[in-house]
């Protein structure tokens, strides 16, 4: 079994099938067993493209026993990202897909996406201190909009860390584009869970910046639930509390103690 998609626009580039793409040489950015994601240029313009060469059933199996369902190649990510486009939210742009095989564990699969030029990732900018007050207002509700957006229209991303927000750097307004959405889920509504594990990974993914305060927090609740603070708070109380242990966890694989601004959002009013 064959599909394969190809945007007219590129077709005189990618015109191919999956050998091809998996022998494009470039610039390596990560090369796993089953995977391979390499920086390429061709006619001045840069693509990323992601290879994958199956799971093996080991891997099927682990999943299914975890009662997850299993990533098996790239249309995973081509689906999420079609959707995302579809609603309104910034992402990659897929130009070339390919997938090949009925035998799951075997699955030969492939993508192709242009490159996001001049970007530098949230988690950078937090790394350089490098986000002022004024964006992270301007930024924050942004997060917040496309997470609700995301859930609202069940679809979680899996992998929701600030690492994965790019920024354009030569714009003055920062559009967050989400990225690496290999492992995301898309269903008719989205279970608490994994909602959690979106909110309460995004939340971990900012402990370490001290220019993140319970204040950012706070402003993203309000922001992703639609509420006041002391609304939210009060009726989705349970939720807020699973992320935030859900995001402690995380920590707490690493470190022993709470930043102290962390350990502040206990006592949240």
């Amino acid at each position: 079994m064959t599909k394969q998609f190809v945007d007219q626009g590129f077709h005189h580039l990618f015109d191919g099938d999956f050998k091809q793409v998996s022998e494009f040489e470039g610039e390596i950015f990560r090369e796993l067993e089953n995977r391979r994601t390499v920086r390429v240029e061709k006619e001045g313009e840069r693509f990323f493209a992601k290879t994958h060469f199956g799971v093996g059933w080991r891997e099927i199996a682990k999943n299914l026993c975890q009662l997850r369902l299993p990533v098996l190649g790239a249309e995973n990510e081509f689906k999420a990202l079609n959707e995302l486009r579809r609603l309104g939210i910034d992402t990659l742009t897929p130009v070339f897909y390919h997938s090949e095989g009925f035998n799951p564990a075997r699955r030969k699969s492939c993508i192709v996406t242009k490159a996001l030029e001049n970007t530098k990732s949230i988690e950078e900018l937090l790394i350089e201190d490098g986000v002022s007050v004024a964006m992270k207002r301007t930024l924050i509700p942004r997060l917040a909009k496309i997470a609700h957006v995301l859930h609202s229209n069940g679809i979680n991303h899996r992998d929701f860390y600030v690492c994965h927000f790019l920024l354009d750097m030569t714009k003055s307004d920062p559009r967050p584009f989400l990225i690496d959405l290999h492992r995301a889920q898309i269903r008719n509504r989205v279970p608490q869970r994994w909602r959690v594990k979106d909110i309460g990974g995004l939340f971990f993914s900012c402990f370490d910046y001290n220019n993140i305060t319970s204040r950012d927090v706070y402003r993203f609740m309000v922001g992703y639930s639609g509420k006041s603070l002391r609304e939210t708070l009060r009726d989705d109380a349970s939720f807020w509390h699973q992320v935030y242990e859900r995001a402690q966890k995380l920590y707490f694989q690493d470190n022993r103690e709470l930043p102290g601004w962390v350990a502040h959002l206990r006592t949240a009013p």
